[in-house]
């Protein structure tokens, strides 16, 4: 029997692509033998440039004597590493196969080259790691833990073979932050291999997809602040890597400049001020560089960023006054062919009191495909407004989504933010927020729609309050709710980190046509 809505979820889902990500699966599938012939035995004749990069960020320490962690989960190999081990999920296996922690603070010349030698044993039969995404940023990291500590013809020739298995297998299928760091490590390759053909590779990607991908307020498109440090911190590199070595007339270099500038003012801008970044879609601690780092990093390479950015085209919007700062997603769920990383979360915020966080997204603590990734998605795991306990968009699967909601912003002032989504459509329904500052001290929020709905408000871990009526009373703020007609509390969680849950207390507030709320 056919199966209607599914088959409608999959349709809403693929009209959004590119031409060019439909015939690349096409391709794909087709063509899955086709790939560049590799002789990994085969010696292969190079130079390297002796290449200058001033100090990027190191990474936290996540590998010590064949034992790694990432994720918060560890695994202690013994002897030998087994570069396709998948029992904590295919992002662990992902993050083992980048080779970032050779760029760790302690790591050795020693301690680096039999990782190295190891993977380069098992890479015949290696499928994790021969994937495109693991490629580009394991040739990265190799080239920076060469650039610092030297490399041998042989580390060389496997380096060069990756690259030109990476030349047949673009992820132009994806496009988003997957095409871009593609070209990125194309350019590295270009430039410790002093190559021509690489660097044509990787001008083709990174000059449109620049330009495309970093929207004209700064934000990366696909709208996730962790996503947006990952890819700033890839463009700071490159920044480095061509403003510090005379290759190639230093053609790009403009082009990382200006997004680099434009990036780092974006994120100043939405970034908390005790440092953190907002958790909004795909989002997490410890996977992407901290802000603070991002901007030391900037200096260092002499790059200076606007302190005050008017946030525009990504949809992201901040209120800030003498007690609360809220930043909140008021645009798109992401870029139509490619919001992998979105969730249901339209008109969802977060909240600081007093420089800490009270309000909070629940966060991502898993991509694999179950329940939890499936909460963590959805509307009710935001601080929005349910109706009928469905999805304000139709999120699916891991990264997919089918029908989006579509946002009309119709006051966008400093103080006043007023707008409507229509993800609630097929039950004739809409969803007006408005966010309005008060007084220097006081926020509100009113939610207006032609029907039934719930408000979930979810709270920071530990935070103590206590529930009266319709007041939430905590040590130094005051939520009332006004057009309430029953308030819940129950217990949920919070995931800042992957793999990482903790328990907290969340409220549901029911009401009909508008209710409006009160932060004093």
């Amino acid at each position: 029997m056919i199966n209607i809505s599914k088959i409608l979820t999959l349709f809403h889902t693929v009209r959004h692509l590119k031409p060019i990500q439909v015939y690349q699966r096409i391709a794909n599938q087709t063509n899955k033998n086709n790939y560049k012939k590799i002789d990994w035995k085969k010696s292969v004749n190079l130079s390297s440039s002796n290449l200058v990069l001033k100090e990027s960020i190191q990474f936290e320490n996540t590998y010590n004597n064949n034992s790694f962690e990432f994720l918060n989960l560890k695994k202690d190999f013994g002897v030998k590493v087994n570069w396709d081990f998948l029992d904590y999920g295919r992002l662990w296996t992902y993050n083992l196969n980048y080779f970032e922690y050779l760029n760790q603070q302690d790591i050795t010349l020693t301690s680096g080259t039999e990782l190295i030698e190891d993977f380069i044993n098992q890479l015949p039969s290696s499928k994790v790691g021969l994937e495109p995404y693991p490629i580009s940023l394991r040739c990265i990291n190799w080239i920076k833990f060469f650039i610092r500590l030297g490399s041998t013809p042989k580390f060389d020739s496997i380096l060069y073979k990756q690259l030109m298995l990476l030349t047949s297998k673009k992820e132009y299928h994806i496009l988003g932050n997957h095409l871009l760091e593609n070209g990125f490590s194309f350019l590295f390759g270009a430039y410790y291999f002093k190559n021509d053909n690489l660097y044509k590779e990787a001008k083709k990607i990174l000059i449109p997809q620049l330009k495309e991908q970093v929207l004209e307020d700064g934000a990366h498109f696909e709208l996730s602040p962790m996503y947006h440090s990952i890819m700033l911190f890839r463009i700071l590199d490159c920044y480095n890597l061509v403003s510090n070595n005379d290759l190639f007339n230093s053609e790009l270099e403009p082009l990382l400049r200006n997004k680099s500038v434009q990036m780092l003012s974006w994120l100043n801008k939405i970034t908390f001020s005790n440092g953190k970044i907002p958790l909004l879609n795909d989002a997490a601690f410890k996977i992407a560089p901290e802000p603070k780092s991002l901007f030391d990093y900037a200096l260092r390479l002499g790059l200076k960023f606007e302190s005050e950015v008017n946030l525009g085209e990504s949809g992201y919007r901040k209120l800030q006054n003498s007690k609360f700062e809220i930043v909140t997603d008021i645009g798109k769920i992401g870029p139509d062919y490619q919001p992998g990383h979105a969730h249901a979360d339209t008109f969802n915020f977060e909240l600081y009191v007093n420089g800490r966080p009270l309000i909070v997204d629940s966060g991502t603590s898993t991509y694999e495909i179950n329940d939890v990734r499936f909460y963590e998605r959805s509307t009710l795991a935001h601080n929005t407004v349910v109706i009928n306990g469905e999805n304000s968009s139709k999120v699916w699967s891991g990264h997919r989504v089918a029908k989006r909601a579509k946002v009309s912003i119709l006051k966008d002032l400093s103080n006043l933010i007023i707008a409507v989504h229509d993800g609630y459509k097929k039950y004739n329904v809409f969803h007006k927020r408005t966010f309005q500052s008060y007084n220097n001290s006081d926020l509100g929020i009113i939610d207006e729609i032609q029907s039934k709905g719930v408000f979930y408000l979810h709270f920071a871990p530990n935070e103590d309050f206590q529930l009266y009526d319709n007041i939430i009373k905590g040590i130094d703020y005051k939520i009332e709710f006004i057009g309430v007609e029953k308030i819940e509390l129950f217990e949920s969680y919070y995931s800042p980190e992957f793999n990482k849950r903790i328990n907290r207390k969340s409220v549901r507030v029911t009401f009909s046509n508008k209710l409006q709320t009160f932060f004093t």
